[in-house]
């Protein structure tokens, strides 16, 4: 029997309010006079014209929804759960046994030790699965969501298309932004390294990327810092220097970094006597995140965080989220585990039950892929098991995504196809501000053009 927080956090508000939205919306483009797209390939022009189409940004036509009494409890839940990663990294911090499980590489502990100054990671998201009652938790960013940026561009635009606004007279919406807080959480940060200037001087670092076209997430970032009276330059790594203790950029003084480039994937090419890990060292610049904050993206923090025996003195409220919404995760190696209340034989328990597991590897990469025992056979799965001995790999319960359907313009048609989402709550120090809605064609396992953003409206009733 679930606790009363379990069943607390469970998504309770009957589902006829957002499927009658639905419904409503969906009737209303497919009619006159939204039925010729002529507004549709309007709004196309505006997101270009708004530089927002670097990227498959939107492909969808209509909002995705969510009621007041969800978000609210999304919030909820996602502030604990991130509550309880504080707690996990500082323990991880202090106990060399736990560091060992995370898997870490020589670099990122030594980078983990240094005191960043602030005590708060800045910017993060959880990958969350949705349905009509359930909410689960399946993995953990610690880069600046892109949904927030553009998220609020979308917003707006979406919030005055023609059938939006008609759908408006009918169903109250609102808007979920969060490039505020954002900006809020990082001056806060930035006071708590007892920075000097009043409007410090921030630095975007991100890897090149030099055949992108259109607007990165970047600039958009850039654009809103500087429009807030923030002076704001994009930088790769080849261009900072680190003289008279300060990091630079030629005669550009650095205060603040936004660091838009993964620790591993800077590794690769960079050591650790780079100037931006010399002047994080020193203290000299306030980075946004921290290389603390990479920890909290390996998915061996999720094989901690569901051991009950390391969260038996986390707050009840934690612990309750923590064993309703986090699948089952444990770092693949041989020996025994719990499953839930029972001892296993971790290879034999997940040779066993394949169609309910997921292989991953610790850390999110574009060159290794998930593994999903139910879209392999017994031989596959076997080889799936050998190759997750050799790299760094977690095994996870599988968490199914729920599935809505979505109208698209396909050919100049209006088309209504099976997505499946992904809600992303945003989170700036802690605190949840906001959520994206990324969508991703069924049954698909690769890349799609129909992958991308669906702006998220809070729907408060009629």
């Amino acid at each position: 029997m679930q606790s009363g927080l379990a069943r607390a956090i469970l998504f309770q508000t009957p589902m006829s309010l957002v499927s009658e939205a639905v419904a409503r919306y969906h009737k209303l483009i497919e009619s006159e006079p939204y039925i010729d797209l002529a507004w549709a390939h309007a709004l196309q022009e505006r997101i270009q014209a708004e530089k927002l189409d670097g990227r498959p940004v939107s492909p969808v036509l209509r909002p995705h929804f969510i009621t007041k009494r969800d978000y609210a409890t999304l919030v909820k839940a996602s502030e604990l759960v991130l509550s309880a990663m504080a707690r996990m990294e500082q323990m991880v911090l202090t106990t060399p046994a736990l560091v060992a499980r995370m898997q870490l590489l020589p670099a990122e502990r030594m980078l983990a030790s240094v005191d960043p100054r602030y005590s708060i990671t800045i910017s993060s998201l959880l990958d969350t699965a949705q349905t009509e009652k359930s909410l689960y938790f399946t993995g953990y960013s610690s880069d600046i969501p892109g949904g927030v940026l553009y998220g609020d561009a979308l917003g707006d635009l979406y919030f005055e298309a023609p059938p939006v606004k008609e759908f408006r007279k009918k169903h109250k919406l609102k808007k979920l932004g969060g490039t505020k807080p954002l900006l809020s959480a990082i001056l806060k940060a930035y006071k708590e390294t007892k920075g000097k200037q009043k409007r410090p001087n921030i630095a975007i670092v991100e890897a090149r990327q030099p055949f992108q076209s259109g607007a990165s997430d970047h600039a958009l970032l850039a654009k809103y810092f500087t429009s807030e009276g923030y002076v704001t330059h994009i930088l790769s790594p080849e261009q900072l220097e680190y003289r008279n203790d300060a990091l630079r950029s030629g005669d550009f003084k650095i205060d603040i970094v936004l660091r838009r480039v993964k620790l591993q994937d800077f590794l690769i090419k960079y050591d650790l006597n780079h100037p931006l890990i010399r002047a994080y060292k020193d203290g000299a610049i306030c980075m946004v995140n921290n290389f603390r904050a990479d920890m909290r993206a390996k998915r061996t923090m999720f094989d901690l965080l569901t051991d009950p025996k390391l969260t038996a003195k986390f707050p009840a409220a934690e612990r309750a989220v923590l064993k309703d919404h986090l699948p089952w995760t444990r770092f693949m190696q041989p020996g025994k585990t719990t499953h839930k209340t029972h001892n296993v034989d971790l290879l034999d328990f997940v040779a066993k039950h394949r169609n309910k597991l997921v292989l991953r590897p610790n850390d999110e990469t574009s060159e290794i892929h998930p593994i999903y025992g139910a879209q392999v056979d017994d031989a596959a799965w076997e080889k799936a098991i050998k190759q997750a001995l050799r790299t760094p790999f977690v095994v996870q319960e599988v968490v199914n995504h729920a599935h809505a359907v979505f109208p698209l313009m396909q050919y100049g048609s209006l088309m209504m196809k099976d997505m499946v989402t992904h809600i992303y709550p945003h989170a700036f120090g802690g605190e949840v501000h906001g959520a994206s809605c990324w969508l991703g064609m069924a049954g698909s396992n690769g890349f799609s053009t129909l992958t991308g953003l669906a702006p998220t409206f809070m729907l408060e009733g009629k």
